[in-house]
């Protein structure tokens, strides 16, 4: 890099020459004699010490002398500042100047804020500065690269006298564009890619997982399934849509309206697709020995694919109206629902199962956006001996693990058995009436639910 050249002092005149040529005179005459001087005493004490009768004690009160001076040096230093009278301390150029108390960090708030800026040096740093003149402080960031521009996302600690719309327009001021911004909370102090190992580790372990794994990475989104489409459509993203062939064939298709997606997001969400795709079908064993008062001894456990024909012979057994009741329609469709409730990309199905391997019962926990069904199917036989309740808090239990806040019901609104287990979860419940069909959502938040494994 070139230097500049160094500015050329200013013009002298001829008396300040003539004064400066007599300053450094006088200068090198003060230093010669100086000189002169300190030889001189050299000479006198070197004498005085190899010739004279007290050489010895002299050097010894000469050091100690020196001692002395120096820690009254240091004793006087450090009492007494070397600024002038009058003066005080200054800031180093460049730093910021404090004009009141500093802030009381305990009232502060998270905010996510994503914000486009121009793919150009300093456009970044901008941004920052402005955050960081009001006191906000910059937990983690990351970059999304774009065609144009890059989005950044930001985590961000700010100072509660400072409302969403001063956020949005403190960022816009800086040069931000098309900038969101969300609430936050602890969960959203996990860094990103400590996040996505943990999605993809639940997904490695159940395939029920990847519809939770894709909601919780992208947070609010619609996530829709369309059974055999896959082979007519390709991995893509368009702004604020996003499609993922699944590997049962079907077509993922995610659409978030706040905010588009970003080739990051796009990224990530394939990883999990095609590690889903790679570890095939699968659903953890886990199961509970349940105790019924009438000393039934029972297992409930994850069904998956290869319990279709034990679910089909339960069907059998059950009564039209309880399979009225459960599927709303037909009751000659029951039977070909089981495919997609048995398969556990679409959700979680519980299975309660005799001694000799019948199933008496059975629950499904079906995603849907940022809630969840649950529905519920007990034999006639086992009815009315807390089956329907133990299924029921099993899975309110499983949704409220996949961060599912709420759970619905859609039965029949002469279904008094599964009305009177939704008000025994001890969660606030809403209701909604269409005719015959009744919709009963649970918010499983304020619920004290125990382990779905007990």
């Amino acid at each position: 890099m070139d230097r500049l050249p160094e500015p050329r002092p200013a013009a002298l005149s001829r008396a300040q020459r003539r004064r400066l040529r007599a300053h450094r005179w006088r200068h090198s005459t003060t230093e010669l004699a100086a000189v002169f001087l300190a030889v001189a005493t050299a000479d006198l004490v070197a004498n005085i010490v190899v010739h004279g009768h007290d050489g010895p004690v002299l050097l010894a009160v000469s050091a100690l002398a020196l001692l002395a001076t120096a820690l009254f040096h240091a004793w006087w230093a450090h009492r007494r500042p070397h600024d002038p009278p009058g003066h005080e301390p200054t800031a180093p150029p460049g730093a910021a100047e404090v004009t009141g108390p500093l802030h009381d960090w305990t009232e502060t708030a998270l905010w996510r804020l994503r914000a486009t800026v121009t793919d150009s040096p300093g456009s970044l740093a901008r941004i920052c500065a402005a955050l960081a003149g009001h006191e906000v402080n910059i937990i983690s960031l990351q970059a999304h690269p774009l065609a144009e521009g890059t989005v950044d996302e930001f985590l961000l600690r700010a100072p509660l006298s400072l409302s969403r719309a001063g956020l949005t327009h403190l960022v816009a001021t800086a040069g931000g564009r098309d900038i969101w911004t969300d609430p936050a909370d602890a969960h959203d102090l996990v860094d990103e890619p400590t996040h996505v190992l943990a999605l993809a580790t639940r997904t490695a372990l159940d395939a029920a997982e990847l519809p939770v794994a894709l909601r919780r990475l992208f947070g609010r989104c619609t996530i829709r399934s369309y059974p055999g489409s896959a082979a007519k459509a390709a991995a893509a993203v368009d702004g604020h849509v996003m499609r993922l062939p699944a590997p049962s064939g079907d077509l993922l298709e995610l659409t978030r309206a706040h905010l588009p997606f970003t080739p990051t997001e796009f990224a990530r969400a394939q990883a999990l697709v095609e590690l889903d795709a790679l570890l095939g079908p699968r659903v953890p064993n886990l199961e509970a020995r349940l105790q019924l008062p009438a000393g039934a001894d029972l297992t409930v456990r994850r069904a998956d694919p290869a319990d279709r024909a034990a679910a089909l012979a339960m069907h059998r057994r059950c009564s039209p109206e309880a399979l009225r009741k459960r599927y709303h329609g037909p009751v000659g469709d029951a039977d070909r629902y089981l495919d997609h409730l048995l398969d556990p990309r679409h959700g979680q199905t519980l299975a309660v199962e005799t001694t000799d391997g019948r199933i008496v019962a059975l629950a499904h926990l079906m995603w849907d956006e940022d809630s969840a069904e649950i529905a519920l199917l007990v034999e006639d036989a086992w009815q009315r001996r807390g089956l329907g309740l133990d299924l029921l808090q099993r899975t309110a239990a499983l949704a409220l693990e996949a961060g599912s806040p709420t759970v619905y019901a859609v039965t029949h609104s002469s279904n008094t058995a599964l009305i009177a287990a939704m008000r025994r979860l001890g969660a606030p419940l809403d209701y909604q009436v269409d005719g015959a069909t009744l919709v009963i959502t649970a918010h499983l938040t304020e619920a004290a639910l125990p382990s779905p494994w007990r």
